[in-house]
């Protein structure tokens, strides 16, 4: 079966409701603001998970944890190899036309991937990178 995400806006607003709803329900949370529920319980919001999940896909294909091209999907940063500021995994945006496109899992990643500190790119495996990853969000205050 072939599972496919929401991107349209009002679609993951509508999942991200249904959250909202159901952090209400937790005794004692119901007049908290969403972000505190969410903070409270441990959770993290449809967007960030997403995010996330993209991240991590990224770090397995481009260090070779999963079995494919990874020039299937990414273009590493060849120019100005030395001169780049961050990690060695930079990745090269492509533009397109087609709002098909922009949404999907290589081009909506790049840019994230491209923020991500040395450290956490360089991590040797992925529940590594999970961690450090998570550290570093949890320092930033937005992704």
């Amino acid at each position: 079966m072939h599972c496919v995400l929401p991107y349209l806006k009002g679609d993951v607003n509508h999942l991200e409701k249904v959250q909202r709803r159901a952090t209400r329900l937790v005794k004692g949370f119901k007049k908290l603001q969403y972000e505190e529920r969410l903070r409270r319980l441990g959770l993290t919001t449809l967007q960030q998970r997403r995010l996330r999940g993209d991240l991590i896909e990224t770090y397995n294909i481009l260090t070779g944890k999963e079995k494919v091209d990874r020039n299937d999907f990414f273009k590493l940063q060849t120019r100005n190899f030395h001169n780049t500021r961050g990690h060695s995994y930079k990745l090269e945006t492509t533009r397109s036309r087609l709002e098909l496109r922009w949404n999907f899992f290589s081009q909506r990643v790049t840019s994230h991937w491209n923020k991500l500190s040395d450290k956490v790119v360089q991590a040797e495996t992925v529940n590594t990178f999970k961690n450090r990853l998570d550290n570093e969000w949890g320092t930033l205050s937005s992704c």
